[in-house]
């Protein structure tokens, strides 16, 4: 369920209970209830509702950032690496080209 959706039928839930006498502030007080206990179960179930689970959280972005920076350090290596490749080739080539170096005859 989306939660476009999950809105709307919520809306037509309260909109019916308001309709056989519940009141909107009672409504909308046992749907944040709701919500919460719904959350509070959701993060236990994934192992974040101790204590520690907002520094392990902290620690588990600044991993994914390390590992972001380590993935584009390697590639920017890797690229420098070829292109400095290709320069040497290019050069290689322009000096046999122009005679600088000549091909050992085998």
């Amino acid at each position: 369920m989306t939660i476009g959706r999950g809105s709307a039928m919520l809306e037509g839930l309260v909109a019916q209970a308001e309709a056989e006498g519940a009141t909107r502030v009672t409504l909308r007080a046992l749907v944040e209830e709701a919500s919460e206990l719904g959350a509070c179960r959701a993060l236990e179930m994934v192992g974040l509702r101790d204590a520690t689970a907002g520094s392990d959280i902290v620690q588990l972005r600044q991993l994914i950032q390390g590992w972001r920076d380590a993935k584009k350090s390697a590639v920017n290596a890797a690229v420098t690496w070829v292109v400095r490749m290709l320069a040497a080739l290019l050069l290689l080539g322009l000096a046999f080209k122009l005679g600088l170096i000549e091909r050992g005859r085998g």
